[in-house]
């Protein structure tokens, strides 16, 4: 038996996107050559995945692991993605 917490069937197709957008989240963040070339591009495009970010959680708070949605809930994305990276999905 295994001890990761295992989410619901139904939002089990949905997570990757979920970490799809943090991934990107992470990529966009250590782009130093955006960042230099245009800021204001960069911060757009931050804006847009953490607005992905945050509807996502509002859709699917409900069904997702307590943990994950504590990590959501207070932003923190890098566990988010840690936690989702230890799942079996």
């Amino acid at each position: 038996m295994s001890d990761k917490p295992t989410p619901s069937n139904s939002i089990v197709q949905e997570l990757p996107h979920l970490r799809n957008l943090l991934r990107r989240r992470l990529r966009l963040i250590a782009d130093q050559s955006l960042r230099e070339s245009d800021p204001a591009a960069q911060l757009d495009q931050l804006r847009c995945v953490s607005e992905g970010i945050t509807e996502f959680h509002r859709i699917h708070q409900t069904q997702l692991p307590a943990k994950l949605n504590h990590f959501l809930e207070r932003a923190s994305f890098q566990k988010a993605l840690e936690f989702l990276d230890g799942l079996d999905v």
